[in-house]
């Protein structure tokens, strides 16, 4: 079942590739467009079989590959790796929908779209280190072509030299794989397998590191986040949904399922240091932002920011921020494609970006009234205000976080103060003011440019009267890793030997095993 989400991407892409030079633009479009709408459906329907209570893998899948190098084709999900799945589905139709039907070498840029989209759905389920490795890789040239072809300004900068960091990143990571298998001993890159492994403090924080750094540039977290601003500013606006909403996500979601699960103890050592750099990336990103006067970098180092709290959330470890962390991952993706949609529509529209040239885009005669709303909408999601999902991530964080580290949680909170000031600063100079006379009418905003928008505002805001709708997916899950970090080794090696290779427990019967263990009278887990 899951390897359709990783397949059926990479068929369409092919599909599209060999179609005739003849067949119209628009038409490669639509097929595109029904495609990856298919594919979300199909993730939809796989979230609706996924089992609420089994904090294991489910619907997993199992291949042999090449056996003597410890390959093998394993997949399965959780509750971390479904959301973002759909999150990774429902961009990739939005990236589709909102690209221009005169967009140039239509069949290569769906072809490249749905190709990230398939790599990345197949990092989300691998089980396998090294499958995991290749998958992640995958986007890398798509990504480069994307930026490079069909960017703006300063396109083939920006885009070598996010080649550049995406290759140092798989280098790292690379790295930190193969030294865990070596230093055990493991016979296999079987990710399972390898958690009950135990290895000195020392080399654990050395492994650790490794793959930190790896991830936190895939993330950004400071100070790897150089090639983000001038990436997202020269990509066009679906590359850069898919960009932040998708690809940064990717580095998240390897903090948590690797540097998190794999190194308990060196990560419970280090959580001061990680609670500290989180709230350093958001209190830079909100600076830095507050003093761009390009609207598409501000949201860009808003990006950078809003990424840190994930890392404060990590660092805490408490049922509280592991929840808030998963949410914030989906809730920053819908967000930040929400405010880079709008930016693509006001640039095609006005023809600028520049916050001194932007105003009065609210009138209601002559301005864009319904993009400057949708924008109001965004920027107040990204702020937090009560009432919308991007609140609720953040206070679920900050609930959790503040009892372990009061000080770097506090530090947090003024970020997101901070990240209030720059976008009403954004919304005051865009939307509100006198409209110039000289550029005003300006064209008249199409509903199939509004439709994105559209769905996007209308997530943020449903799940933020009604978040439970996905914090319950994410329960059982967070709190799996949460035990996996906290109890004692001697628990977590009980575990890997008394449940069978492949077969996921169910919540009941982890409890049962863990209140039953010996090893869980160690205070470290009271």
């Amino acid at each position: 079942m899951l390897s359709v989400l990783i397949w059926l991407p990479v068929v369409i892409a092919f599909v599209l590739a060999l179609l005739p030079p003849s067949i119209p633009g628009t038409r490669v479009r639509a097929i595109a467009l029904w495609g990856s709408a298919g594919i979300l459906l199909y993730t939809l329907f796989l979230a609706s079989q996924f089992d609420l209570t089994n904090p294991g893998l489910q619907m997993q899948e199992y291949l042999p590959w090449i056996e003597p190098l410890g390959l093998d084709y394993r997949l399965g999900i959780d509750g971390l790796s479904l959301v973002l799945l759909v999150l990774n589905s429902l961009l990739t139709w939005i990236a589709i929908f909102s690209s221009s039907e005169t967009t140039e070498r239509p069949r290569l840029f769906y072809s490249l779209v749905l190709l990230v989209s398939g790599g990345v759905a197949g990092a989300f389920v691998a089980q396998n280190l090294m499958l995991f490795f290749l998958l992640y890789e995958l986007e890398l040239v798509p990504f480069y072509l994307l930026i490079s072809i069909w960017g703006g300004e300063k396109r083939g900068y920006a885009a070598v030299k996010f080649l550049i960091y995406t290759a140092l990143s798989g280098v790292l990571i690379l790295a930190g794989f193969l030294g865990l298998v070596w230093f055990t001993g493991a016979k296999s890159f079987d990710y399972n397998a390898l958690m009950g492994q135990t290895l000195p403090l020392g080399l654990q924080v050395a492994l650790l590191v490794t793959l930190l750094v790896g991830f936190g540039i895939k993330v950004p977290l400071v100070p790897f986040h150089t090639w983000l601003p001038d990436t997202y500013v020269s990509a066009s606006a679906p590359v850069a949904i898919l960009l932040g909403g998708v690809l940064a996500k990717l580095g998240a979601y390897g903090l948590f399922r690797f540097c998190l699960a794999l190194f308990p103890d060196a990560w419970t050592l280090l959580a001061p240091w990680l609670a500290t750099w989180g709230s350093i990336s958001i209190l830079y990103g909100a600076t830095t932002a507050i003093a761009q006067k390009d609207i598409k970098r501000m949201v860009a180092y808003s990006s950078v920011g809003h990424m840190g709290y994930l890392l404060l959330a990590g660092a805490a470890l408490t049922s509280l921020s592991m929840v808030g962390a998963i949410s914030q991952m989906f809730a920053h993706g819908v967000i930040l494609a929400l405010l880079f949609h709008l930016v693509g529509v006001i640039e095609t529209k006005v023809g600028t970006r520049d916050l001194d040239v932007l105003n009065g885009l609210l009138n209601p005669i002559r301005g864009l009234p319904s993009i400057s709303a949708l924008l109001i909408l965004g920027g107040m999601a990204s702020a937090g205000i009560p009432g919308l999902f991007g609140f609720v991530a953040e206070f679920l964080i900050f609930q959790g976080s503040y009892a372990v580290f009061p000080v770097q949680t506090l530090m947090a909170v003024a970020g997101t103060g901070m990240t209030a000031v720059y976008f009403v600063i954004l919304l005051n100079r865009t939307c509100f003011g006198r409209l110039d006379n000289a550029i005003a009418y300006f064209p008249q905003v199409r509903w199939a440019e509004r439709t994105p928008a559209l769905v996007l505002a209308w997530i943020i805001f449903l799940l933020g009267i009604q978040p439970s709708w996905l914090v319950r997916w994410v329960e059982a899950t967070s709190n799996t890793l949460i035990a996996a970090v906290t109890m004692p080794a001697e628990a977590r090696l009980a575990i890997r030997e008394a449940i069978p290779m492949g077969i996921a427990p169910t919540s009941q019967s982890v409890s049962s095993f863990l209140m039953s263990s010996p090893a869980m009278s160690s205070p470290r887990i009271k």
